[in-house]
Formats: structure tokens, C-alpha cells, sequence
């Protein structure tokens, strides 16, 4: 009996020794540890979301976890009790045993204040989280850890690194606000918060849960507008697009990653680069051809050229008319030929109007450079094309006639034609010398002139002449200035035989004469120029022209007033200009040792007007009036204008119409005569009465407008009146695009690459106003390697 009392006091005692209440106290921290952090490991081994689905608890914003709540109530529990029990058992204790217990004691404060809610937080979720703005809207806590509302409702596919992640597959277990920050700054939580916002603002759903369909089909709209904007500006679109791609990643456009499948495909290529060009452009030239098919009066212009790398290509333009009565220029092909010959030109050209679905019935006009092989009467391609196309009209293009016509005034004056000749050689001259050239700039200070640049004289440019001749009538005096430095000081031949040549009375007269015809002729010229010139403006301006050019003959002795002629002498006279040369001294030279006697001004004067004012000038007015006076089957349209209303007998006028009728409708001969008859009350007393020409034909050819309907066959006459071209111009202006896309360095751009080339800097619209979706669908009509990962998407899983 006393030995078991003995034995429960010994056990007693044994309890309440402070070497037994360390031992408790550490297994009870460890039970707890244990316990709080089982949930954590279970996760580590890969059972955190079934673990979650498995317990079916519901994820609450502030629910607290059942385990920790247990820690905390042991914890409290634990630390009064043993700090009770340390107390009293260190009045027994030794004084090394007295520290272990002031230790543990002071640890169980701690742990009490901690419990507390004290200024010291330990560890675990923080309830003041859920109230802090940058938290409150996505942050929720269950028993499995931390989650993110928006991360588990949109679940972005990760991009990157592991496919489970804190927060999202599975809760976050560190608790500290670093960490929760660290996650607001993640890109798939970005993106969670951008698709949120979209539903928020009427986008897809499907769109918004699904952002990686927008990036990759971002990307590839992005690869289309790098593309388009290279080609668009006329840039190197095979060397650069790389370049521009990683410069836009740069930048910070990140979906253009989406491009790099691979090693091996990452959409860079130039076989891909040529396959995107081919989109782009089918998508500009697909409406194109839609409005030319609806149109009811449609015309070409065509010309060839050689480009840099010696290859014939033919270019053709269309014009045609749409909806609203107004006419249309686009580019419409550009095609290599294997030679210039007329057979070759014709095959290529009915060719192309096959593959683009033109309707040829309605085709009425066509437009060439006047060149032997276009317009030769037995086998030319105006002819060959007439014979295929009845109703077609051909016209030789105005500015080309135009060009022609100076050109053969010149010739017919041999002092005018050896005048042009030395402006080329004025130019050359100071152009291959870098000394000429500071030469006569130091001229021009001193002479105190301004914006010196002599201008290169070339039969290809039709204004070039005119442009040369502003220049040096302005800078005269410098020249002269510069081509005598150059023949005294350094003894140059060349200066002193353009010096020779350019010091006289009869240089310097010519010069000033085609100061004052030149302007005249170039307005012209610009007028022809313009991309809707029409036969309007040939009807209108020629012969205003040509009576201005009468005018300045007719002058005699008294030129215009005003003009530069008049002022001629006065400027030989100016002791500051060009009086310093003495010129009126120097008419002409000793030439093979005979003296030429000098003559007075006015012998002078007299002798330049009747041998070169006078023939110059009526060779210009003869050029003009024959090359422009006919104008065929075009002067039949005048009966359309308000003039022809106006005459009491209309034989005229029907004759005309019949003209027109039978080479356009021959079907409705009675019918236009009847319209007209009709429309000439309209344009007399109705509301045409204070229209012009163009702007009757415009209101007849507009669908829009009720006239279409009550005069069909004057609609139209007027469309085709509008539409028939009267200059290539248009032609012209493609090549000279064509130069600068296909350079010395792109030598190899050819056939339907360099066409697609030309068609987005021509015929396409700005960067900005592009149908990019457009492009995107019709890349994804082949099957790609780039996908989104919505598998019903209907670009990139086609059925």
C-alpha cells in the first residue's frame, strides 16, 4: 500500500519537476506545429485542389481556418497553464534550471500577447488584409490557404514556368503582404483584371475568358501591320519586317512572342512574308474589282517601261465610274512582258482582263502614250484591241502630244534647238564639280540672288524646260558671273565656250522669250497632269493656249506689258545685273577670222524677232492646233454641254448623236435621239440651266440622282464622255512608284510580288484605315501552326 502511494507521489512529483514541463511543453508545440501544417504538406505533394473539391468547403471572403483557430485557442490554453506551473516550480529550482523557466515563461508571454492581438502579429492570415483596398476586391482566405477571386473565375493559361500556380490552382500558404503585393504585379493577374473589365464593358464572353485568343490573333494582326506599314512606305519589307518585329517587342508589344512557335516557326520567313503581301493586297483589290463589275463605263491606260533590272513591264490603269457620278482611278496590274511588240502588249492585256473578271462589254475608252507600237493604224494595240472591243475609243495621251508639239517647235528653229542643248550642258557643267558649284553659289551672294539650283533639261519630264528656264532667267547674272571666274582665273575651255555662247544678246533674249511662253504651255501641261483630266479640259484650255501664244507674236516690236521681254534692255542696262557683262557689245564672236559688224539694239531687236520670235512662236501654235484640233470621236460629246442647246437648227446635234449612238449603243439610235430632244428642254429652262458641261454630265451618269432613270442612254454617253481617258498620266505616275519600290538593292522583286508592291502604295488606304480583320480570316483559311487554345474558335480550328 505505501509502496503505490510512494510510486504515484514519485510520479506526481516527476510531473511537476520543470525538467518534465519542458518535455510537455515542446511536445505540445509540436503536436500543434504538426497539425497547423498539415494542409500545407498535403498540398506540396499534389493533392491541393482535389484536397479542396474532396472536403467540399466553401470558399467564404474572411473564413477563418479551423486548424489555426485550434493553434491559437491550445496556444492560450497551454501558455496559462505552464506559466502557472513554471512559477511555482522556480521557487524550487536551481538557478540554471531558473533560466530555462524565465526563458520558457518569457515565450509564453509571447505567445499569450500574440494570442492577444497585440502589436506583434504572428504568424498566419491577417483578417486586416481583407479591408485594404488594393486587397479587398480579389482576396479571399479558406482552411487550403489564400486565393484570388479573379484568377480562379478567368484562369489566364500560363504563359510561362509551372502550370499550377500560388493563388490560382492551389492556396498560398506565405502570409506576408510583400507576397500578396508580388501577386497584384503578375501578368496573369493583369490579364484577369483586363478580362474582367472587358465583361464589364459589353466584350464576349468568350473573348474575356479566353485572352489568349486575342494574343495570338493579336499577333498576327500586329505581323500585318508591321507588314503593310513597311510596303505602304515603300520600304524593304523582306529585310526589315524582322527588325520591325523585334523592334515592336522591344517596345514592350509582348503578343508578338505568340509568332515564335518554334526554332522553326516563327512566322519570319520569307516565303510567309510573301504569303502575308498576297493577302494584303487581295484585300485592297478585291472591293476594286467589286466596283469596276458594277460600273457601267469602265477605260484603261496603258503604257510599258523598262525597270532597274532591265525588264519590260506593262502597267495598267483603270478609270471608271461609280455610284455617285464621279470617275476613279486605281492601278489595276503591272505585267512582265517578254518584248514590246504590239501582239505580245495585246495578248498580256486581254489576259489580265480575264484573271480580273472586268466585263469587257462595258469597256470604252482607251489610253496610250501615242507611241508607233499603240497607236499604229494596221496592226497597232489600239487597233488589234478595237477589233476584239468595238465599242472601244482610243486617245493618245495629251501631255505626251503636248511635250511633242514643243519639242517640234523647237527643232524648226535651229538656233532654239542648239538653246536647249546648251541649257543641258549650263547644267552639267556646274552638277560634276564641287568647286563650279561653290564657284557660283560665292556669284550668287555677291550678285545678292537667292536659291540658286540649275535645273536639268529632259524630254521625259514635260516641265523640266520650263523649271530650268525660272531658275536661270532669275540667277542670270550669277552665272555669267561664275562661267567668267571660272574662264579668267582658272582657265577653264569649258566655262570660256559656255561663257561665249551664254554672253550675248541672243542668248539672253531667248531666254527672257521663253521665261514668258513656257508658264503658259506648263499650265497646260499640269492640266493634262491631273488624275480625272478628261476631254473637257482639252476642249477648254488648247485653245485659250493657243491665243495667248498669238498674242505675244502679234506684239511686234512693243512687247506685252508686263511680260519679260518688255523689260529686256532695261535689265541689260542695270549696272548691277547683268550691265556689268556689257552684252550689248557681244552679239556674236569672231568666228573661222571674220568679224561679225555689231549691230544697234534695236537692229538687234528686230533681227531676233523675225528670226526666231516669230517662226518659234507660229511653229508652237501650228503643233498645238494639229495635234489637239481633232479630236475624233470625243468632239461628237460636246452635244451633251450647254452650248449645243442653245443652237436653233440641230442638225448638228443629232448628227452627233448618231456619231455617238453608233459607236456606244448601237442598239438605241432612236432612243438617244429622243432622250435629247427632252434633256434640251431641261438644260435651257429646267434645272440645268446654269450648269457646265461637266457638271451635267456628272449629275446624268449619277445613279443616285433621277436622271439615270428618265435619259438611260444619256447616262450613259455621259459616263463613257467621262471616263474615256485623255492623257496615260496615271501610267506615268505607276512608274515612278515602281522606281522607287524596286531599286538597285530589290532588284528581284518581280511579277505578282512587285504588282502587290505597287497596289498597297498606290491603291491602299492609310495604316490606320485598313481591314485588319479581313487579313486575319483569310490567313487562317489554311490550317496554321499558330492557335489560340479555344478549341471552337472558328479561325483557328476550321471544320
Amino acid at each position: 500500500m505505501r509502496t503505490s502511494q510512494n510510486r504515484r507521489y514519485q510520479s506526481e512529483t516527476a510531473l511537476n519537476s520543470p525538467t518534465s514541463i519542458v518535455i510537455s511543453f515542446v511536445i505540445n508545440l509540436f503536436t500543434i506545429f504538426q497539425a497547423s501544417t498539415s494542409a500545407a504538406q498535403s498540398k506540396r505533394q499534389g493533392q491541393g485542389e482535389k484536397e479542396i473539391v474532396s472536403l467540399g468547403l466553401e470558399e467564404r471572403v474572411g473564413e477563418d481556418d479551423g486548424i489555426h483557430a485550434a493553434v491559437r485557442e491550445t496556444a492560450e490554453t497551454t501558455g496559462k497553464v505552464y506559466k502557472q506551473m513554471w512559477t511555482q516550480a522556480g521557487k524550487k529550482a536551481g538557478s540554471r534550471t531558473r533560466e530555462i523557466i524565465y526563458i520558457l515563461l518569457f515565450l509564453a508571454d509571447r505567445t499569450l500577447a500574440t494570442s492577444k492581438g497585440t502589436k506583434h502579429r504572428g504568424t498566419g492570415f491577417n483578417p486586416e488584409w481583407l479591408n485594404m483596398l488594393q486587397f479587398k476586391p480579389w482576396l479571399y482566405h479558406t482552411q487550403h490557404g489564400m486565393f484570388c477571386r479573379l484568377c480562379r473565375h478567368h484562369k489566364p493559361a500560363p504563359k510561362k514556368g509551372a502550370t499550377k500556380r500560388a493563388f490560382v490552382e492551389f492556396g498560398a500558404n506565405t502570409y506576408r503582404q510583400d507576397y500578396l503585393e508580388r501577386h497584384i504585379t503578375k501578368e496573369h493577374h493583369q490579364e484577369s483584371i483586363r478580362c474582367q473589365a472587358s465583361l464589364a464593358s459589353g466584350v464576349s464572353v468568350m473573348d474575356s475568358f479566353e485572352p489568349t485568343i486575342v494574343l495570338e490573333h493579336e499577333a498576327v494582326i500586329g505581323g500585318f501591320k508591321c507588314l503593310y506599314w513597311l510596303v505602304k512606305n515603300e520600304k524593304a519589307h523582306h529585310t526589315n519586317y524582322s527588325k520591325l518585329l523585334s523592334l515592336a517587342e522591344l517596345l514592350g508589344c509582348d503578343y508578338f512572342k505568340k509568332l515564335k512557335i518554334d526554332h522553326r516557326n516563327n512566322y519570319r520567313s520569307h516565303r510567309i512574308i510573301d504569303e502575308m503581301l498576297e493577302i494584303l493586297s487581295h484585300e485592297i483589290e478585291e472591293p476594286i474589282l467589286m466596283a469596276i463589275r458594277a460600273s457601267q463605263a469602265i477605260s484603261l491606260e496603258i503604257d510599258e517601261s523598262t525597270d532597274v533590272s532591265v525588264s519590260r513591264q506593262l502597267d495598267l490603269h483603270v478609270r471608271y465610274m461609280d455610284k455617285e457620278g464621279k470617275v476613279v482611278n486605281q492601278f489595276l496590274d503591272l505585267v512582265t512582258v517578254p518584248d514590246g511588240k504590239a501582239d505580245t502588249i495585246v495578248s498580256a492585256v486581254k489576259k489580265v482582263l480575264l484573271e480580273k473578271g472586268i466585263p469587257t462589254e462595258r469597256l470604252y475608252g482607251l489610253g496610250t502614250d501615242g507611241a508607233a507600237v499603240m497607236t499604229g493604224r494596221l496592226n497597232g494595240v489600239a487597233k488589234q484591241l478595237t477589233d476584239s472591243f468595238p465599242k472601244l475609243v482610243t486617245v493618245a495621251c495629251a501631255a505626251h502630244r503636248l511635250a511633242l508639239a514643243c519639242k517640234d517647235a523647237s527643232n524648226d528653229v535651229k538656233y532654239m534647238a542648239t538653246f536647249r542643248n546648251h541649257l543641258q550642258d549650263l547644267y552639267l557643267y556646274f552638277r560634276n564639280s564641287a568647286n563650279r558649284t561653290a564657284t557660283l553659289k560665292a556669284a550668287s551672294i555677291t550678285l545678292g540672288v537667292s536659291d540658286l539650283k540649275l535645273k536639268e533639261v529632259k524630254d521625259t519630264r514635260w516641265l523640266s524646260q520650263h523649271k530650268a528656264i525660272e531658275t536661270l532667267q532669275r540667277n542670270l547674272s550669277a552665272v555669267l558671273g561664275a562661267l567668267a571666274e571660272e574662264a579668267e582665273v582658272r582657265k577653264c575651255p569649258g566655262a570660256k565656250g559656255l561663257y561665249t555662247f551664254c554672253a550675248t544678246y541672243r542668248f539672253v533674249a531667248a531666254v527672257y522669250l521663253q521665261a514668258d511662253v513656257l508658264p503658259h504651255l506648263a499650265c497646260l501641261s499640269k492640266i493634262f497632269q491631273k488624275a480625272h483630266v478628261n476631254f473637257l479640259h482639252i476642249k477648254e484650255q488648247v485653245p485659250v493656249t493657243i491665243q495667248t501664244l498669238k498674242n505675244i507674236n502679234e506684239a511686234g516690236q512693243t512687247p506685252l506689258p508686263g511680260s519679260f521681254l518688255s523689260r529686256l534692255h532695261e535689265d541689260l542696262d542695270d549696272p548691277q545685273g547683268l550691265g556689268a557683262f556689257n552684252i550689248q557689245h557681244e552679239e556674236e564672236r569672231d568666228r573661222r577670222g571674220r568679224e561679225v559688224q555689231d549691230e544697234s539694239r534695236v537692229g538687234k531687236w528686230a533681227r531676233f524677232q523675225r528670226e526666231i520670235i516669230h517662226p518659234y512662236i507660229t511653229g508652237l501654235v501650228k503643233n498645238l492646233e494639229k495635234r489637239f484640233h481633232n479630236l475624233d470621236i470625243l468632239g461628237a460629246f460636246h452635244v451633251l454641254g450647254p452650248q449645243s442647246a442653245t443652237l436653233k437648227d440641230d442638225t448638228v446635234n443629232i448628227a452627233h448623236l448618231q456619231t455617238l449612238s453608233r459607236k456606244c449603243c448601237p442598239q438605241h439610235e432612236k432612243e438617244v435621239v429622243q432622250e435629247w430632244l427632252s434633256f434640251k428642254n431641261h438644260v435651257l429652262t429646267g434645272i440645268f440651266k446654269n450648269k457646265n458641261q461637266e457638271e451635267l454630265l456628272s449629275l446624268l451618269a449619277s445613279e443616285f440622282d433621277e436622271w439615270a432613270n428618265l435619259y438611260p442612254c444619256l447616262s450613259l454617253l455621259a459616263s463613257i464622255a467621262l471616263v474615256i481617258p485623255v492623257s496615260s498620266v496615271n501610267c506615268e505616275r505607276d512608274f515612278s512608284t515602281m522606281n522607287r519600290v524596286k531599286t538597285d538593292l530589290r532588284n528581284q522583286l518581280q511579277r505578282e510580288h512587285l504588282a502587290a508592291c505597287l497596289r498597297i502604295s498606290i491603291n491602299g488606304p492609310s495604316p490606320e484605315a485598313f481591314p485588319y480583320n479581313r487579313a486575319l480570316e483569310t490567313f487562317f483559311s489554311k490550317p496554321r501552326k499558330i492557335r489560340c487554345s479555344n478549341k471552337s474558335c472558328r479561325l483557328c480550328y476550321k471544320k
